[in-house]
């Protein structure tokens, strides 16, 4: 999945772990990625959990994408600061999923991350 993902390493986007219903991505918020508060865009906060809820809720094999999700902004995020994102999944039944990812900056939360995956049928099924 890594090697297709333009949008994540266009961003700078790193990863730092993946295993089953887990990874850890990270991300330096460059001076393309602030907004005229000069704080982080909050879309690119989101891109990056939404990039590791993908990485985590891959896992198993099966193509699986968003069904939705919601994101709270908890701390502003600056110019420079180095982001971590940690993706966990907290539930999976049949082709549904929840999971929840932190995003931190030198361990303190600044972001709060809860998706919902669908996994998608094979073709023809």
């Amino acid at each position: 999945m890594w090697a297709s993902d333009a949008a994540s390493k266009a961003l700078g986007m790193e990863i730092r772990e993946i295993a089953p219903g887990r990874a850890v991505l990270a991300m330096t918020i460059g001076p393309s990625m602030v907004n005229g508060h000069d704080i982080a865009h909050g879309g690119l906060i989101a891109t990056l959990a939404d990039s590791t809820f993908a990485f985590a809720c891959n896992t198993y094999g099966e193509v699986t994408v968003a069904a939705g999700f919601e994101i709270d902004f908890l701390e502003p995020v600056r110019l420079g600061d180095l982001l971590v994102a940690t993706g966990v999944e907290r539930w999976r039944w049949g082709r549904s999923g929840i999971y929840d990812v932190t995003v931190r900056r030198e361990g303190v939360a600044v972001a709060e991350f809860r998706g919902r995956s669908r996994t998608l049928r094979p073709p023809g099924r």
